[in-house]
């Protein structure tokens, strides 16, 4: 059964964070908000929770999850960014931005594409999320918050409760969230390519529009 937190969107409880902190470090599973929607997170070192987290979404391998940072500092440990890659990221961050970067030889091999090589970043702009992420001093393993067969991802966190309450161990109740994805940036190549524009502006970052 899920345990239920109720947090302020802008200030949230301290004590409630670092509850929330003690399950993830316990192997949890959580439904947590962010800038872009609500998202499943779990332990970025916890191997058994990041395989949970895959077969609520029914995802394998090859779908890129997500390191959830809480600020650009810790990059360097699980990707590879030149100066002009640090340009365009300190000016997108924090927000609802995800940039493929190439993983760091460090990185596991199941955080990284199996392929590629590479890995998704982000720096959300959410209180509660940044909360958590400050709190644990690591980033956290994330993937949007979609069920199975359906195409928006759930935004109501008693919906979410009732539905997934026997397959995650907490969920961060601190209102709705935007319901947009993030706007996904390819930065391993030779240019920056957009995959998906989602929420994140991409215009006064001076990129184009996908095709």
């Amino acid at each position: 059964m899920a345990q239920y937190f109720s947090l302020h969107p802008d200030n949230p409880q301290q004590r409630l964070i670092k509850q929330a902190c003690a399950i993830l470090h316990a192997g949890g599973v959580a439904a947590i908000p962010t800038d872009s929607s609500y998202a499943l997170a779990c332990h970025l070192d916890d191997k058994a929770a990041a395989e949970r987290l895959r077969r609520i979404r029914q995802v394998d391998a090859k779908h890129h999850l997500t390191l959830l940072c809480s600020d650009l500092s810790e990059l360097g440990n699980y990707a590879v960014v030149d100066n002009r890659q640090f340009r365009l990221l300190r000016a997108a961050t924090p927000g609802p931005y995800t940039f493929i970067l190439e993983a760091t030889r460090e990185v596991p091999r199941r955080l990284s594409h199996p392929s590629r090589k590479t890995i998704g970043v982000r720096v959300p702009d959410h209180a509660v999320t940044r909360a958590l992420l400050v709190e644990l001093g690591q980033p956290l393993l994330a993937t949007t918050l979609i069920l199975p067969g359906e195409v928006d991802p759930l935004n109501e966190a008693e919906e979410i409760r009732s539905r997934l309450e026997k397959q995650v161990d907490l969920v961060l109740d601190a209102g709705p969230c935007p319901r947009e994805p993030t706007t996904v940036i390819d930065l391993s190549g030779a240019a920056p390519e957009v995959l998906r524009q989602g929420r994140g502006d991409i215009t006064s970052l001076g990129l184009a529009q996908p095709d």
